[in-house]
């Protein structure tokens, strides 16, 4: 029986050692060989993506601001209501404008009636020139007679056919004639010169009229800044002021200047501003799904309608053209993106993330952004060919700069890590496409970073992919 037991002992003691002896022999192999993750090479859809941040917007809306002093005396909407293009919105004091306006009416009115008198007083110095005229024409015929008469008595009394006394009769009424004819033209002059001072007369009249005229307009228009309609169909969204306060005209949005805000929701979009370095990829009728902070698990999708040409410097939010600070800072462009199915929630102001889907590859050849590395050239072949046919994959690379960096990822084959570079195209969030280098099934390295870093071709490697607290898969 002892013996037995000596002999059970010494086996137990035996499969202790052996057991040792393989633990340790298994610790000096997987000593200094790096842990790593992998993913196999699959096709995925590749989905090129610009994300930007900004805020809801109505494509429509219009702040209408005071444009005059005065005291609030009605306001006629509250704010959410719905209103009409020329719905009377608001009214303001205008005992003043209104004095203004009747003032400016009579004094028209009466300027009005001068110009009829001056009209009538032309139309009376017209009728003196015609008789005048009339009157000219009377005289010079009848001086014409009397110089006629004037000559044959002349000429009789050379033949003493006549008497002394009808010549001299002939020849008083042919100067009675002249005379006639030289008042008549004097006359004819002065209702002449009457008819251009009432012409005259009549022309400033007018000028008087339009220059009232356009006073009366200019102080209708002022009355008419007292007195606020709806410029679009729209729902009211702001409306900071009560009846009884005063209105001032001043910059937007200062206190007191900005009566009420109406816009225009029946189309809502986010504006967006984009990075400089991602608008060239943006286009106009992309399409784009939009995140609200307020409804995260609801997004909504739209298209991008329009693409800001003025760059905005980011930290002040103005055009690049007209900032003085240096043009070397951040820059955006502003994008507008009008939503498909905006729904009654929204409302503007609202923050909101846009990503903007710029390209795609369906069934693209894949790998996760974290697979790639850079290497140089002269790092990449492996030292020597230790036996591993794998290496012969390097052996037909091109003769290049060994100084040249190549783009690559870690090919695991028989335990061993092999760089291999890859030519690779659309970039999505997570994944980027491979044109070439890699085939569908290649297991390659993902992580650690730090292991990346400093790996090289032909290493060994071990492969953990399981979860934590679970077994792991060695080489």
């Amino acid at each position: 029986m002892a013996e037995k037991k000596t002999r059970l002992i010494y086996l137990l003691l035996l499969l202790a050692v052996a057991g040792l002896a393989g633990a340790g022999g298994v610790y000096w192999y997987r000593r200094g060989i790096p842990v790593v993750q992998t993913e196999r090479v699959n096709r995925l859809d590749v989905v090129a993506l610009v994300t930007a941040s900004g805020e809801i917007r109505p494509r429509d809306y219009v702040h209408i601001t005071a444009s005059a002093f005065g005291r609030i005396t009605g306001i006629h909407v509250k704010e959410g209501d719905r209103v009409r293009n020329g719905q009377l919105l608001a009214q303001l004091e205008a005992v003043q404008p209104e004095a203004d306006v009747r003032a400016q009416e009579a004094q028209l009115a009466g300027t009005e009636r001068d110009l009829e008198s001056a009209e009538a007083a032309v139309s009376s110095m017209e009728a003196n020139v015609r008789t005048g005229q009339a009157s000219l024409a009377r005289v010079r015929a009848q001086l014409e007679r009397s110089g006629q008469d004037f000559e044959r008595a002349r000429m009789l009394q050379e033949e003493q056919l006549i008497s002394r006394a009808a010549f001299e009769q002939a020849q008083a009424d042919h100067t009675v004639a002249l005379a006639a004819v030289e008042e008549a033209e004097a006359r004819n002059a002065q209702a002449r010169a009457q008819l251009h001072q009432a012409q005259a007369q009549a022309r400033t009249v007018r000028e008087r009229i339009t220059q009232s005229r356009a006073t009366l307009d200019r102080v209708r228009d002022t009355l008419t800044k007292h007195t606020f309609y709806a410029p679009i169909d729209g729902v009211v969204t702001d409306l900071p002021v009560s009846e009884g306060e005063n209105l001032v005209v001043g910059i937007q949005n200062a206190p007191g200047s900005l009566l009420m805000t109406i816009a225009d929701l029946s189309v809502i979009t986010t504006e967006v501003m984009v990075d400089e370095t991602d608008i060239g990829s943006v286009e106009v009728g992309q399409i784009a799904q939009v995140r609200v902070d307020a409804f995260p698990d609801s997004p909504f999708t739209g298209t991008v309608t329009e693409i800001g040409n003025t760059a905005v410097i980011r930290s002040t939010g103005l055009a690049a053209a007209q900032s003085l600070i240096s043009s070397q800072q951040a820059k955006d462009f502003k994008v507008v993106i009008t939503l498909s199915n905006p729904g009654p929630s929204l409302r503007p102001g609202l923050s909101a993330t846009a990503d903007v889907t710029t390209d795609t590859r369906p069934k693209a050849l894949s790998i996760p952004l974290q697979a790639l590395t850079i290497r140089r050239q002269r790092d990449i072949a492996p030292p020597g060919r230790s036996g591993v046919t794998a290496a012969a994959d390097l052996s037909s690379l091109p003769d290049i700069d060994p100084q040249a960096e190549r783009e690559g990822v870690f090919v695991v084959r028989d335990a061993r890590a092999f760089f291999q570079p890859v030519e690779t195209g659309l970039s999505g969030l997570s994944n980027i496409e491979v044109t070439s280098g890699l085939q569908e099934g290649d297991e390659i390295i993902t992580g650690s970073y730090e292991v990346l870093r400093t790996l090289q071709t032909g290493a060994r490697v071990r492969v953990d992919n399981s979860p934590p607290g679970q077994a792991s898969r060695y080489f």
